[in-house]
């Protein structure tokens, strides 16, 4: 940010004085109270950054308080949801600490989902990765395999080469904090691999997807619900398909989600997808996702 590389190129600091005369002074000399108030109005990015300028800014840096507005509302609830499998609840950290905890991709539910604090806004985020969603046929190897990616959070994608009846289904119930999040599944039409160090595509098995589109259902515990569709393309990049969207009001209570994805027309069969996770972010992430 343009004021960190002004602190830095500027050590001194000029205010003129009574009499007309100009008198140096340090920026150590700033009471760490007033620096604190300062970095409260800057994001968690730019506070680490000026940490660094000296012991004043390293001290407002660590206040509670700085850190306490960066966290969601409902933090305590998150730690617990998230933490308390492992008898670390950070009740006794301080809250920079525990925004940098929360920070961190943190697995619950043994290990089928994620959790974390985006790093510069402090959004909630959360993906499901797809041994924690219900998929029909899925134990049937005819049809569906766990394979290792190297592209995915969750190291291993669910493929599909080949069925009749395609339908996917996942639920989650979690503490959200206040706001408006989407719903993405993330998926890739063809199976990728490397060739010789290089990125390849095998298109062998996708077929079916261009007949007919596939349907997206989102529902919530509070009466929301969304519904889309789209065709599945562009084989070889992984693209999030945007579900819908929710809006939570009291993030002291625990929001119930259950979301779909089928092509259930069995006048043709489809295949050659790979099925990654689904995605929850706040709405203004959206356009940033469709970038991927």
């Amino acid at each position: 940010m343009g004021s960190s590389q002004s602190f830095q190129k500027h050590e001194t600091i000029t205010p003129p004085s009574c009499n007309g005369n100009r008198r140096l002074g340090s920026l150590g000399e700033l009471p760490e109270s007033c620096v604190a108030m300062v970095l409260m109005n800057l994001e968690p990015t730019e506070i680490c950054k000026l940490a660094g300028l000296n012991r004043a800014f390293r001290g407002a840096a660590s206040a509670d308080f700085v850190w306490e507005k960066k966290l969601p509302g409902n933090y305590q609830r998150l730690i617990e949801r998230v933490f308390d499998e492992r008898n670390d609840n950070g009740k006794n950290m301080c809250k920079r600490d525990v925004y940098a905890l929360l920070c961190g991709c943190n697995s619950i539910d043994d290990g089928t989902k994620q959790v974390w604090l985006d790093v510069n806004t402090g959004g909630m985020c959360l993906a499901i990765s797809a041994k924690g969603l219900t998929i029909t046929g899925i134990d049937d190897r005819r049809y569906w395999n766990h394979i290792p990616s190297d592209e995915s959070r969750f190291s291993t994608v669910a493929y599909l080469q080949q069925i009749w009846w395609f339908e996917v289904i996942g639920e989650v119930e979690f503490p959200f904090p206040a706001g408006t999040y989407s719903v993405f599944f993330r998926l890739q039409s063809g199976r990728t691999f490397k060739w010789f160090g290089r990125r390849q595509c095998n298109t062998e098995h996708v077929h079916g997807w261009d007949k007919k589109p596939v349907h997206f259902l989102l529902s919530t515990s509070d009466g929301q619900k969304a519904v889309s569709q789209c065709f599945i393309k562009e084989p070889g990049k992984w693209i999030n398909y945007h579900v819908g969207n929710f809006v939570v009001k009291n993030s002291y209570e625990i929001m119930k989600l259950k979301f779909s994805m089928t092509q259930i027309d069995c006048t043709h069969t489809k295949g050659g997808l790979c099925v990654d996770s689904v995605m929850i972010y706040p709405k203004t992430f959206t356009e940033r996702l469709k970038q991927f």
